[in-house]
């Protein structure tokens, strides 16, 4: 169950860095490009961070997929 809230948390650190970097696109000051850029890196990693663990956690059996019953 914690593995849920795990990745729970990892999706909200990207949609945050996603909006960080929205916010910075959207300013006209020159400096705003270089933190878009590191927000977008940020994102870019969680999104890798992410999908390795779903990985690691599927290879390890901590996850599994659903199986429905008809």
């Amino acid at each position: 169950m914690e593995f849920k809230y795990l990745v729970i948390v990892v999706l909200l650190l990207i949609l945050i860095s996603l909006g960080k970097a929205l916010f910075h696109l959207s300013s006209s000051k020159p400096a705003d490009s270089g933190k878009m850029v590191k927000a977008l890196t940020w994102r870019i990693a969680l999104s890798v961070f992410l999908f390795v663990l779903l990985i690691v956690a599927y290879t390890q059996g901590w996850i599994a997929p659903q199986q429905h019953v008809h």
